[in-house]
């Protein structure tokens, strides 16, 4: 087979006969290109651990601002006052025990539903051991606000990764799926008795708890988007719970 030749600095360089294409020279010190699919689940494990941290840290500044919690947080502020634990302790506690009633309902747990039992109460103490306290309405108030802003980022970041949802919007799912009732009804039943039952213990429960009610839902929906990942066309990660994250239930 005849091959034409050119030399350029007294070294002879072939060229491939002109009815094959060529491609760029590979290099031996080349490394070959990172996956798309790795990329993706790395960026997916990337915002489920961002997300939940500053998931806590949003709880924590608003424990800080002292104007009202969301309602599980309002059960966990009360437990904490009753048992004399930290707010992040009895999260963790509370977290642990909701994903035990996942069992009889046969909801099948992802890496983002236990990352988010641990991850969120660590980062809860962690932010307000850092965290002065505050005393004056003119902090408090602007304490509220980032919290609520920092809440809808986080829950955005977090259930756009794909790892599940949280232990405590699985409850509200699973009894959605067993019972045949609206999933608004059975968010609507367990937040109203989480939120009686903290207040009564002594949490927290104000003007912060009805802004974050009305923001929460707007501010996840706009942040879903904002941080949602492409799907991969092929089939999804074995740890990755069935579901789009629009469908999860934002948790309290």
């Amino acid at each position: 087979m005849s091959q034409a030749t050119v030399t350029t600095r007294g070294h002879i360089l072939s060229t491939p006969p002109p009815d094959r294409p060529s491609g760029p020279p590979s290099s031996p010190t080349s490394s070959p290109p990172s996956s798309p699919r790795s990329g993706r689940l790395t960026r997916r494990l990337f915002q489920l651990y961002v997300g939940l941290a500053l998931y806590g840290a949003s709880v924590a500044l608003l424990v800080e601002a002292g104007l009202g919690l969301a309602p599980w947080s309002v059960l966990d502020q009360g437990l904490a006052e009753m048992t004399g634990l930290t707010i992040g302790v009895v999260s963790i506690i509370v977290g642990a025990v909701v994903l035990l009633l996942w069992i009889p309902m046969r909801q099948r747990p992802g890496l983002g539903t236990v990352s988010n039992v641990f991850v969120v109460g660590i980062a809860m103490d962690g932010t307000l051991a850092l965290v002065p306290d505050a005393h004056a309405l003119g902090i408090r108030i602007p304490l509220l606000v980032a919290g609520i802003l920092l809440n809808g980022v986080a829950t955005g970041l977090y259930i756009a990764a794909r790892f599940g949802p949280g232990p405590r919007d699985g409850l509200m799912t699973g009894l959605h799926e067993r019972t045949g009732r609206s999933i608004r009804l059975m968010r609507t039943a367990i937040e109203v008795a989480v939120v009686a039952t903290g207040f009564v213990l002594g949490g927290t429960v104000g003007v912060g708890t009805v802004l974050y009610a009305l923001a929460i839902g707007p501010l996840a929906q706009l942040f879903l988007r904002v941080f949602a990942v492409p799907s991969a066309s092929s089939g999804g990660s074995t740890v990755v719970a069935a579901g789009q994250p629009e469908q999860a239930i934002l948790r309290g």
